[in-house]
């Protein structure tokens, strides 16, 4: 068989299937169950797990958003649920309540975490949600796990807290700047976003050493790691702030749309949701370099983003959904 260069036509696609089944030019129909659309077949849209472009609803105040290796959890802080979607095709598969208006999210592998706004953590069994401990910590408004333990960023204040995943025992209690509000892990650090004091600390996450603190621009919010990097979002400048995992120096500064309110890497790209303005776009940046590779249309007031391993999903606050891009 001789192998075609380029895109292969649709056209192409469909002949070669419907050949294949019989139907050829010149060939009778045979008799085929209904509802069968052989050029969804031969595009391979029949999968649900690659459709994109879709929107879910959620709770009220769709927020945090994360992912367990095969569902999207939502964390409704105006309606003190979590919302468990599967990520292949967006199917309800349960609603929580947890209280005290959940905000944050995190999965450790087992069970899956939410910070609530009014202090506290609760721990969930993600194969059923049932609640298994609820546990003391300041404002949790933003969770991390570094693969033994729960990090959770105390945002009224200006500590994170560290929990051991497997019965919430607290570990320890660490300074960093005023009202953390990002949280991201690189193997062997936390770092942490500071929105008040425009800060952003490293601490060494074996015993929660102060390892640097560094100057971001204007209201560092989210936090993500790229495999070699740490990237803060700026909500008051517009941007994103690559910084160096080594020593934190500050690589680059690169424009988003207004009020970026969350970050998700993909493998290649990092992905920014824009609060600001309409409310309703992400930006994508290729991580190497931060070239820009477009703008993409959301539900309102785009708040949360998490990578499935194969799209993104985004948190919509303001309509109670979440778009997967």
């Amino acid at each position: 068989m001789r192998y075609l260069k380029g895109p292969v036509p649709a056209s192409f696609c469909i002949a070669f299937v419907l050949g294949c089944l019989g139907l050829a030019s010149g060939q009778q129909t045979p008799t085929t169950p209904p509802g069968i659309n052989y050029e969804k077949v031969a595009l391979l849209k029949w999968y649900p797990a690659i459709q994109t472009g879709a929107t879910f609803t959620t709770g009220a105040g769709a927020n945090g958003i994360a992912f367990d290796g095969a569902n999207m959890w939502v964390a409704n802080s105006s309606s003190n649920t979590v919302t468990k979607l599967r990520a292949s095709d967006g199917a309800l598969l349960g609603s929580f309540d947890v209280g005290g208006e959940p905000w944050s999210l995190a999965f450790d592998g087992t069970s899956m975490w939410v910070g609530t706004y009014y202090g506290g953590l609760v721990k969930l069994r993600a194969s059923d949600g049932a609640v298994l401990g609820n546990f003391s910590t300041g404002n949790p408004l933003a969770l991390a796990f570094d693969g033994a333990n729960i990090w959770a960023a105390n945002g009224f204040g200006n500590t994170v807290t560290k929990l051991r995943a497997s019965d919430g025992t607290t570990l320890g209690t660490y300074t960093v700047g005023s009202h953390p509000w990002g949280l991201a892990f690189d193997g062997a650090n936390i770092w942490v976003a500071a929105w008040v004091s425009n800060t952003l600390t490293k601490l060494r996450a074996s015993d929660g050493a102060n390892l640097g603190t560094y100057i971001t621009g204007s209201e560092p919010d989210a936090v993500a790691f790229d495999g070699s990097n740490i990237w803060v979002t700026l909500y008051g400048a517009s941007g994103v702030t690559k910084f160096r995992t080594s020593d934190g120096a500050p690589l680059a500064t690169y424009a988003t749309g207004p009020c970026p309110d969350a970050i998700a890497f993909d493998g290649a790209s990092m992905w920014i949701a824009n609060y600001g303005g309409s409310g309703n776009t992400v930006t994508k940046l290729r991580a190497v370099d931060g070239i820009n590779q477009g703008t993409f249309q959301v539900g309102k007031g785009a708040v949360g983003a998490a990578f499935d391993g194969a799209d993104i999903w985004v948190t919509n606050v303001s309509d109670g959904t979440v778009s997967k891009l």
